[in-house]
Formats: structure tokens, sequence, C-alpha cells
């Protein structure tokens, strides 16, 4: 068993991790001293790019130890890609430390204005709204199916699922986007109960707000939430790290990254980003 892994290098895999809140928060994992593997639904050299980005972080020392990151073309809507994630990080490294369950889609597979004119789920496409649930909804599952076996085999493991706002949750305009992270958040509290025990914890993290990303349409000055805020992608950096280590020995927590303070450290700061139980709205 290991009981010991998260004091050394960790070898976690980023789903979405070729740009946005994933490029931070591998980044940041990498800064830490830890191995990532990254991956990305889409074609093209964006997601090697930022592999490669991600592998100049890696300082003289660790370099000699061979590759520190990875990336991989994968649909987490993909059972057989899932598997093969999990397969190249056992491969490369010998083992799944972390999941950060990243890769998403967003109401732009319904609406490109969505923002700023609610996109009414009876005129929704179908297909978008398919794609939004097996992306958010099957895709966390799928990958924590792929991973989890094998920490919970070693006895360490850290799954950390990628939410949003409770308030977008049932935003006018916002399904399915919404409603699937409502259901990603209550998966992630059966989980946390399924493997409580087992070395392996399972929380969520979210931004805590609308964020500068991709997700949302627009770019520069012309980019913005429903709720007028934008949100630094930066802001995931500092938890993701302390939610992947050792010290984070909690499960079936909440944590809205912008609450993290600057002025505290470890526990400490957690627990003033922490949501408090049950603080989740009624549904109706």
């Amino acid at each position: 068993m290991i009981t010991t892994a998260a004091q050394e290098t960790l070898n976690i895999i980023v789903t979405g991790g070729g740009r946005g809140l994933g490029f931070e928060m591998a980044q940041a994992l990498m800064e830490a001293g830890h191995r990532v593997l990254i991956t990305g639904a889409r074609a093209g050299d964006e997601l090697q790019s930022a592999a490669n980005d991600l592998q100049r972080l890696a300082c003289p020392q660790r370099s000699a130890h061979g590759v520190q990151a990875l990336a991989m073309q994968a649909d987490v809507a993909n059972w057989d890609d899932c598997q093969r994630v999990a397969q190249a990080c056992i491969d490369h490294w010998g083992r799944i430390d972390g999941l950060v369950n990243n890769a998403g889609r967003g109401m732009r597979e319904i609406s490109e204005i969505f923002n700023v004119e609610p996109a009414l789920f009876w005129r929704a496409d179908p297909r978008g709204f398919k794609n939004i649930i097996d992306a958010n909804v099957m895709g966390p599952f799928m990958m924590a199916r792929a991973c989890v076996p094998g920490m919970v085999a070693q006895g360490f493991g850290r799954v950390v699922n990628i939410s949003t706002s409770t308030v977008t949750m049932v935003r006018t305009g916002y399904s399915p986007y919404g409603p699937s992270k409502s259901a990603l958040e209550a998966m992630s509290a059966v989980w946390a109960k399924d493997l409580y025990g087992s070395g392996v914890t399972c929380n969520v993290l979210l931004p805590g707000g609308a964020t500068d990303t991709k997700l949302l349409p627009g770019d520069g000055s012309s980019r913005r939430g429903a709720d007028g805020q934008l949100l630094s992608p930066i802001l995931m950096r500092r938890p993701i790290v302390w939610l992947m280590s050792n010290q984070a020995q909690i499960t079936g927590a909440r944590y809205i990254a912008k609450n993290w303070p600057d002025d505290l450290e470890g526990q400490a700061a957690a627990e003033q980003a922490r949501t408090p139980a049950n603080a989740l709205p009624g549904i109706m």
C-alpha cells in the first residue's frame, strides 16, 4: 500500500488541461513538483504545445528523470479513451495518484449568446444538450471508473471534481449546464461516502463565478459572465495543489477558489474557502 505517496512526486491526470482552468491547475501542480498528464478532446497542436510549456517548468534535476508532462487527445465521454488515458499514466509513471475532472462542455453547445440572452430549454438542440450531459456527468464518472480502482488498491488517491456556483445550477436559461454540475456534486458526495476509509478522497472545487475561459463566447472586453463578473483562472492554483496533497485528508467537501485567502496556508486557508455542509439550495 502507498501511504506516503503525497510526500513525493505525484502522478496526476488533469482532463481538459490544455487551456483555461485546466492549464492553470496543471501548471500549479507541476510547479509543486508533480507529474501531470493533460487531456483534451480537440485535435490540433494546442494540447501538445501546452504540455511542452508545462515540461519546461521542470527543473533540470527533475527533467533528468524523464518526461514530467504528457498530453493525450481523449474525449472523457468515450469509455475507451478514458481507459486509454489511465493506462498511459500507469505505463509512463507506474501509478495514478490524482484525478482532476475538469473537462466539460458549456452552454455554447446550445447558444452563442446564452450569457446575454437566456437559452430556454424548449428551444435547445437535443444534440447539444446530450453533449453537455455526456461530458459533464458521464465523463467524470468514466474517468473515475478508469482511475479509482488503482487508487483504492494502493491505499492513496485524490479525486477533485470541478463544479460551478450554486446560482448557476438553477439559473434561467442555463439548462443543462447548471443541472449537469448539480449532478456532478451529488455524485461527488456519494463517491466520498463510497470511498470512506480507503485512503482516497473526493472533493469539489469551483471558481466562485464566471471565469475568463473559452466556455464563454467572445474574448477580451466582449467576454462576460451572466452576473457581470469575470474571474481569472489563476485562482484555481493554490486550492488544487492543497487538495492533491497528503495534508488534505478531508473528503466530501466543497471549496470555492475565490474565497481561498492569500494570507493563509494549507488547512487554515481551506477552511475559509469551504462551503458549509448542507449549504446547497433546495432543488424546488
